[in-house]
C-alpha cells in the first residue's frame, strides 16, 4: 500500500515515548490511520494537531499491517486554538468526522465540506460566520451516511442556529456516536455552551 494525498488530520494519539497513531480524512481513500515516527517530537507536535490540513504520504507492506505515515504541514489550525470559540469548533468537528466516518470509504462531499467549515471557522470574524456552517456539515454528514437529513440549516440569527443544533444533537448522539467509548458528544456540548453566550 502506498497512498500520496491532500488530508486533514482528525484525530492523533500517543503511542510511546514519541510516536502518534494519526487518522487522516483525504478525499480519495477516505479515513485513513498512519504510524507517525516522532510525532510528540519537536518538528512534528505543531503539525500534529486535527484540524491541520497536511500532505499526507502512506507506506505500509501488507493490508494487515498500520502503514507508517510522513505528514508535511499545507495549513495550520494551530493560531486558532488560543481562542475558546474556534478551538471548541475544531476539536467537535474532528472528533466527530474520526468517530463517525468508516475506514478507507471515500466521502469527497464530506471532504470538501470539512475542508470548507474548517476554513470558515479560522477565518470568519466571529462564529456568527461559521456556526451555520458547521450545522451544515452535521447535517451533510447524517445524510451521506444513510440516516436522512434534519432539516436544511438556518441561514438567520444565531438564535436559530442554537435551536437547529439542540434538534439535532440527538440523532448525531443515537446514529453516529453511540457505541463510542469517549464521550465525542462532550466536545459538542462545550462548544454549545459557548456558542450560547453569544447568542
Amino acid at each position: 500500500m502506498h497512498v500520496r494525498a491532500p488530508a486533514i488530520l482528525v484525530a492523533a494519539r500517543q503511542h510511546g515515548e514519541t510516536a502518534v497513531v494519526a487518522r487522516f480524512f483525504t478525499e480519495e481513500f477516505g479515513i485513513v490511520a498512519g504510524y507517525v515516527a516522532g510525532g510528540r517530537g519537536r518538528n512534528l507536535r505543531p503539525v500534529m494537531i486535527p484540524g491541520n490540513l497536511v500532505d499526507l504520504q502512506l507506506s505500509a507492506r501488507s493490508a494487515s499491517q498500520l502503514p507508517f505515515a510522513r505528514v508535511e504541514l499545507t495549513e495550520s489550525r494551530g493560531p486558532w486554538l488560543a481562542e475558546p470559540l474556534p478551538a471548541a469548533a475544531i476539536g467537535w468537528i474532528t472528533a466527530l468526522t474520526a468517530s463517525a466516518l468508516p475506514e478507507r470509504e471515500p466521502y469527497p462531499p464530506l471532504f470538501s465540506a470539512l475542508e470548507g467549515t474548517l476554513s470558515a471557522i479560522c477565518h470568519a470574524p466571529s462564529a456568527r460566520g461559521w456556526a451555520s456552517a458547521l450545522l451544515g456539515y452535521e447535517v451533510l454528514l447524517l445524510r451521506e451516511l444513510g440516516y436522512g437529513g434534519a432539516g436544511e440549516r438556518p441561514q438567520g440569527e444565531m438564535a436559530q442556529v442554537l435551536e437547529a443544533m439542540d434538534a439535532l444533537g440527538p440523532a448525531l448522539d443515537h446514529y453516529l456516536l453511540a457505541d463510542r467509548r469517549a464521550d465525542v458528544m462532550a466536545a459538542r456540548n462545550r462548544l454549545r455552551e459557548l456558542l450560547g453566550r453569544i447568542a
